[in-house]
């Protein structure tokens, strides 16, 4: 059973007050809190646990090896990946697409080649590929979305022409709620020999993923957002996209032999990981993905849903309020902008003080905002430990508009 107040209780930080008000969290997009076996994972890595990884012979450095390379096989077991060695484990997100537009994409592109990209995408997916633009004259081709916020996943088909190298697209929009039909789009791009770079930041943190069915060739998570630590994340490659790469940094872990003459690379993932990674940051994220995979991505995904349900009646009957993006089916991610004078940045500050946590501002999605025309938005994530305002012992009072006088208040 998906019981939302024991889910509650698994987080420390919301026991807590803001402003002398009880803590409401809508920030979980920017980055979401973390569970108390996360945060007891962490402690016991330094407390008890610690030392460097993979070269070690000393028990600890064999505890902590074993316990930092069973991320590996966790994450497969997360996104339905077919092996661990198809995980180079990160940073995050940001790094993983870097990676792919340097080890990947540079070597084979040429003045000409395209890259297809939504407009609705984080500028972690947009600002790799302008390196590409900007030092080897790759072209951007845009897709936009309709007025409901909505992709359609056959123009982004349509934009695949002869040149075309590669779609990078996400999965979820972060600042819409808008899914996108990513196996409907890798399905048509492998038929024309074209990779398929997917964003999971957001859509991996909603529903179940399973990338083998998805046939992407490259799927990047961030810990952060999945209710792991900052410094945390990974990114699945195919096999065969993988064999094709480049080392993206150099450094220990990802050679086997180094000369004054020559170097030889590790093999498979390692390849991929230079340096000392972030151990402990890494073995919170396999205890966050542990405990979503307790409490069921299928239930994460209803309980989320009907959040969206509840949150999109309310708000939608406040014929003051903006909303952007209002696909049927979108996530629990609802980006507003008030009628008048009122600036997101206005009604953030103003929110905290009511111990309401949102995020104001562009999201590292200008294009899209361009696209909208708009300067910034109010965003509100509602994710696993979210319970309905009806369901809570407060209540938040909205006026009837943003210039009401009157004493009377409704709540949602």
């Amino acid at each position: 059973m998906y019981d939302v107040n024991t889910i509650r209780a698994d987080f420390p930080i919301l026991s807590r007050e803001v402003n002398g008000k009880p803590l409401v969290y809508l920030d979980n997009g920017a980055s979401a809190q973390k569970p108390q076996v996360v945060i007891d994972a962490i402690t016991r890595g330094y407390a008890e646990e610690y030392a460097n990884v993979h070269r070690g012979l000393h028990y600890l450095s064999n505890i902590s090896t074993e316990r930092y390379e069973a991320v590996r096989g966790i994450i497969a077991r997360f996104i339905g990946a077919g092996s661990e060695n198809e995980i180079i484990l990160n940073s995050g997100t940001t790094e993983g697409i870097n990676m792919v537009s340097y080890a990947w994409a540079a070597p084979r592109m040429e003045a000409g080649d395209e890259i297809v990209l939504s407009v609705m995408e984080h500028h972690a997916n947009i600002v790799p590929w302008h390196f590409l633009r900007e030092r080897q004259g790759v072209s951007l081709k845009w897709v936009d979305v309709d007025a409901t916020g909505a992709l359609d996943a056959d123009k982004v088909i349509a934009a695949i022409g002869p040149k075309t190298k590669l779609i990078a697209i996400t999965q979820l929009s972060n600042v819409l709620g808008t899914h996108v039909d990513v196996k409907r789009i890798c399905d048509a791009a492998r038929a024309k020999g074209v990779a398929v770079l997917v964003d999971g930041s957001q859509g991996a943190v909603h529903a179940p993923v399973n990338v083998a069915e998805m046939g992407c060739d490259f799927y990047a998570i961030t810990g952060h957002k999945l209710y792991g630590p900052s410094g945390s994340g990974a990114i699945y490659v195919k096999k065969e996209r993988m064999d094709e790469m480049r080392p993206f940094m150099g450094g220990g872990d990802m050679i086997r032999d180094v000369s004054k003459e020559v170097i030889t690379y590790n093999t498979g993932p390692m390849k991929f990981e230079a340096g000392t990674p972030g151990i402990v940051q890494t073995i919170g994220l396999g205890a966050a993905l542990e405990y979503l995979m307790e409490l069921g991505m299928d239930n994460v995904a209803a309980h989320e849903a009907e959040l969206a349900k509840y949150a999109r009646e309310k708000l939608t009957g406040l014929n003051w309020l903006g909303l952007q993006g209002t696909t049927p089916d979108k996530a629990a991610i609802f980006s507003f902008t008030m009628e008048g004078a009122a600036h997101a940045h206005d009604i953030s500050t103003i929110l905290d003080k009511k111990g309401v946590a949102v995020r104001a501002g562009h999201h590292c999605a200008q294009p899209l905002m361009q696209h909208m025309g708009v300067n910034a938005t109010c965003r509100v994530n509602c994710w696993v430990m979210e319970a309905r305002f009806a369901e809570t012992d407060s209540t938040y009072p909205v006026s009837c508009s943003p210039s009401c006088t009157c004493t009377s208040s409704k709540t949602i």
